[in-house]
């Protein structure tokens, strides 16, 4: 009861006082994306359709219409799922699931293996912060979470979310080689 009338009381304040307007047209945009079409619930929208007109098998690699055509910007970056959905279809998303959860999986195994109770929780924060961009990317993409802009690691394009992303498959290598320390 408590949590809900402080949530209550506090968030007509926050949305008047506290949010810009870009923050207010994203909470709007997630909630709605047909409001702004054109604007920006375009790239949700775009998103959506993508995902869904590569079926079960896809339409083969470079062949996607939405994405050939470039009715997706900012494919390459944030958007790289909806290009895996379109090209590869369910099972390539499928497939994308599987490698990351095995990377998750793995790195519950290594902090599961370690003799250190801090690398232990190193490797379960670092495998922390790899599912919250996937889930974050992923959801973005299907359109159940906001557009943030954070990279789906390992496969959208740039340098920082790359470098990042092997930094933390490197600690957890190191953690796991010192495993018995």
């Amino acid at each position: 009861v408590v949590v809900n009338l402080t949530v209550a009381v506090g968030a007509p304040y926050l949305w008047n006082n506290k949010l810009h307007e870009y923050q207010k047209n994203r909470i709007l945009t997630f909630l709605n994306p047909d409001t702004d079409k054109l604007g920006a619930g375009y790239q949700v929208i775009q998103s959506k359709v993508a995902i869904g007109s590569g079926g079960l098998k896809g339409k083969g690699f470079l062949q996607g219409t939405q994405t050939k055509l470039a009715f997706l910007p900012e494919q390459h970056t944030d958007f790289i799922f909806s290009v895996v959905g379109e090209e590869f279809g369910f099972f390539g998303a499928l497939t994308v699931l599987a490698l990351f959860f095995l990377i998750v999986w793995r790195a519950i195994h290594i902090a599961s293996q370690v003799k250190s109770r801090f690398s232990s929780l190193v490797a379960i924060g670092l495998a922390s912060v790899l599912v919250f961009h996937f889930f974050v990317n992923i959801g973005m993409t299907i359109g159940v979470m906001p557009v943030t802009g954070l990279p789906l690691p390992f496969l959208s394009f740039g340098g920082s979310a790359l470098v990042m992303s092997m930094v933390l498959i490197g600690f957890l290598v190191n953690i796991h080689a010192r495993r018995h320390e």
